[in-house]
């Protein structure tokens, strides 16, 4: 869109059900206000950016040489199971997605055509604005120039899911953790019948999505 074209919309407070068709962000509903009335040269704030697949760190890497520009990128370093083990993965926050804060008027063209932008979050021509207390509280727990290193200290009574081995992909509670020994004893259910087996803590990945943890204020 070119910048000339560009309109900034008074609206009310319906964009929260906008914000809903966005799935990134579903559990994050209140996070954006949208720009009201404000004139060209001062619409100054921090953007949703919606990059290419697999791009988030190279549209970044663009941007932070705009003088113009400052980026935010929460990125987190997290296990994933696979057949051969826990494997370590790291991933955006929030995949395909990062956030600017930039004068959009002044910048709108130069934002969108930066290589690995596919565009600037907006609805119509609406153009939410991420408050500034929401990116604060984001880097408290995700720095900005720093992966987020999610640990899992397991405790009794969660839910777990087995990578690797002959138990793979299988889910379990844990009964018991062991630190001396390095091992875990589960409760799963193996051939109709619950089971309970000891296996080494690093087979077992908490069995909940990484993201959430970091949302939800795991560290």
């Amino acid at each position: 869109m070119e910048e000339g074209k560009t309109r900034l919309r008074a609206v009310d407070c319906s964009w929260i059900s906008d914000l809903r068709r966005v799935r990134q962000f579903s559990d994050t509903k209140q996070m954006t206000q949208i720009v009201q009335g404000i004139p060209p040269g001062s619409a100054l704030g921090w953007f949703c950016l919606r990059t290419q697949p697999k791009h988030e760190h190279i549209a970044a890497a663009h941007l932070q040489k705009e003088p113009d520009i400052e980026v935010y990128l929460p990125r987190i370093r997290f296990r994933r199971p696979t057949r051969r083990g826990p494997v370590w993965f790291t991933e955006a926050l929030f995949p395909n997605y990062l956030f600017a804060r930039f004068d959009l008027t002044a910048c709108l063209r130069g934002v969108c055509h930066t290589r690995g932008v596919r565009g600037v979050v907006h609805f119509g021509d609406r153009w939410p604005i991420v408050p500034e207390a929401v990116v604060e509280e984001l880097r408290a727990t995700v720095e900005a120039d720093r992966v987020h290193v999610i640990r899992e200290e397991l405790q009794p009574g969660e839910a777990v899911q087995i990578a690797g081995g002959v138990f793979h992909g299988l889910r379990a509670v844990i009964t018991r953790v062991m630190p001396s020994r390095e091992r875990v004893a589960v409760l799963l259910e193996f051939l109709g019948r619950q089971t309970t087996v000891e296996l080494p803590g690093e087979a077992l990945i908490r069995d909940m999505d990484e993201r959430r943890l970091v949302l939800r204020g795991h560290k």
